[in-house]
């Protein structure tokens, strides 16, 4: 009798071992599980900037309005006939001269 039930625990054990460990485990499936929930946090990410995207693509296609913008904010450009007008602080000008002075006097 204890034969038989030492070949039993032998035979349930064995056929437990690839539901735990084999190709598709409970292990692997959990794993795959938190790949998966990775990477639709990665897509949900990438959705959303591919559709800030599209929509800056189509204003620089529908008018100019966006490309000047880009120009005016990115590239520094005004228009023909246009005025600059540069506003400056100078207590900040005036802190980052006086840094720059005391960092080269420290040489």
């Amino acid at each position: 009798m204890k034969s038989l039930t030492a070949i039993f625990v032998v035979l349930v054990a064995l056929m437990q071992y690839p539901l735990w460990f084999g190709k598709g485990s409970w292990l692997r499936v959990w794993s795959l599980n938190h790949q998966i929930e990775t990477q639709k946090k990665i897509n949900a990410d990438n959705q959303v900037r591919n559709n800030v995207l599209n929509a800056e693509v189509g204003d620089l296609k529908q008018g100019f309005s966006a490309i000047e913008e880009r120009a005016r904010n990115e590239l520094g450009m005004i228009k023909q006939d246009e005025i600059f007008f540069q506003v400056t602080n100078h207590e900040k000008d005036k802190k980052e001269t006086e840094a720059s002075s005391n960092s080269q006097a420290k040489h």
